[in-house]
């Protein structure tokens, strides 16, 4: 039975590559097919929903890492000095309301919860994922500074949000009295650790790939395998010495695009790729286990936070954190509505059933619903609205300020263009 389940898997992934442009071109994305094709071997009886948090969670952690360390990495953050002020308002001041917002509404709608659980939901949730807004931020008719922001903004929001995510999970588990829960304080002194580790393994990292390009002692067909081992490296030793190895490779991430030089985008195109993988995988794991539990418990308060989530839990945050930003409203609107809710919100739910068992089932059902309708809504208003928002901004004249290089997008399996490739066409000989 595993042995099928093996074959169906890697099946899907072959096939994916085949045909995926024509299935994006019908909005069928891979999060929506691959979550369909896990919820599928559960429905079948093929996946043991109850046993699986425990088999994935090397995939989920691994996945987690290198999600956190090449979105870190991949920012050019001597570049966004330009726009600085625009950024810090939303990770600064738009990111913690949208934490404490909905933080709040789950505490309000579901009490049962208690103060752990409901914030475990409004940090898991607070995170947005570029790459399910591919159509967005690969549209040229969209203003590059705000393709950027958007970018940038999911870039690092998943990081700063990983911290509030790990503490809500201990001290859940240390108030429902779980065995070797560490508690709130502990956890903290875990970040503060994996932090140090981590910014201290990427800078030395960079540096050291950067002084082998100089001297021409390293192969430049391994350098990227050299990156992928330096995240692993970040994460297991901030573990060894009892830091958050999550953070720990956030903070690496950073440093290493920091010190690493002009060549650091390059080097981290084979980890990227690996992560595209692995977050197939994720989603199939996201339909096969929390799925069934989210219809298993499904309940109308559920569906209302999920719509709430989308819409005033991050819009109202947008909306304040850019007063005085010099954005007009439709822009506003614009970045408030294309906040998608992706990869790092379901590893969050998937660490969290992991650690907490059944105690966690309903918050991850809260997690689930919003996940699942984001990658609907967004996936299906992604194209026609980013080319309405295009026509706007075209019509209110030149970009403030000039054009800025945007950085792309993390692909995670979905193709960063939704265009066809153009087919070469058969000249026929004669009249």
């Amino acid at each position: 039975m595993e042995l099928t389940v093996v074959i169906l898997i890697t099946a899907a992934l072959f096939a994916w590559a085949l045909v995926s442009v024509r299935l994006q071109q019908a909005d069928l994305t891979a999060p929506i097919v691959f979550t369909a094709l896990g919820a599928a071997l559960a429905w079948s009886g093929m996946v043991n929903a109850s046993s699986a948090p425990a088999v994935i969670t090397p995939v989920v952690e691994v996945t987690l890492v290198w999600v956190l360390f090449t979105d870190a990495a991949r920012l050019p953050l001597q570049e966004l000095r330009r726009d600085v002020g625009r950024y810090v308002r939303l990770l600064g001041v738009g990111l913690p309301l949208t934490i404490v917002f909905g933080w709040a509404l789950a505490a309000w709608f579901f009490p049962q919860f208690g103060l752990w659980l409901a914030l475990l939901v409004g940090a898991a949730l607070a995170p947005t994922d570029a790459a399910l807004g591919i159509p967005v931020v690969t549209n040229p008719a969209v203003p590059s500074r705000i393709r950027q922001l958007i970018t940038v903004e999911s870039g690092l929001n998943d990081g700063i949000a990983t911290p509030v995510v790990m503490l809500a999970i201990a001290g859940a588990a240390a108030a429902a009295g779980l065995e070797s829960a560490a508690g709130p304080g502990s956890a903290a002194v875990e970040l503060l650790i994996g932090a140090g580790i981590g910014a201290g393994a990427g800078a030395l990292g960079g540096w050291l790939l950067q002084l082998a390009r100089r001297l021409g002692t390293g192969a430049e067909d391994f350098a990227g395998i050299g990156v992928l081992a330096l995240s692993l490296l970040s994460y297991s030793a901030a573990l060894a010495v009892g830091g958050n190895g999550f953070v720990a490779a956030f903070c690496a991430g950073l440093a290493f695009g920091t010190c690493a030089g002009q060549r650091a985008p390059a080097e981290l195109v084979f980890v990227e790729q690996m992560g595209g993988l692995v977050s197939l995988l994720v989603w199939l794991a996201f339909g096969a286990i929390t799925v069934p539990i989210m219809l298993a418990s499904s309940v109308p308060l559920t569906v209302a936070y999920a719509v709430l989530s989308l819409t005033v839990v991050r819009m109202l945050p947008v909306a304040l954190a850019s007063i005085g930003a010099g954005l007009d409203r439709k822009t506003v609107l614009f970045v408030g509505w294309f906040g998608p809710r992706g990869l790092a919100s379901l590893v969050f739910a998937l660490l969290a059933l992991e650690a907490l068992g059944s105690v966690s089932d309903q918050a991850v059902a809260v997690i689930t619903a919003t996940v699942l309708l984001s990658v609907l809504a967004h996936g299906f208003s992604a194209p026609p609205l980013a080319a309405r928002y295009g026509r706007a901004a075209a019509a209110a004249g030149p970009e403030p300020g000039g054009p800025v290089p945007v950085t792309p997008a993390p692909a995670r399996g979905l193709s960063r263009k939704h265009t066809p490739a153009p087919l070469m066409r058969r000249k026929r000989a004669g009249p």
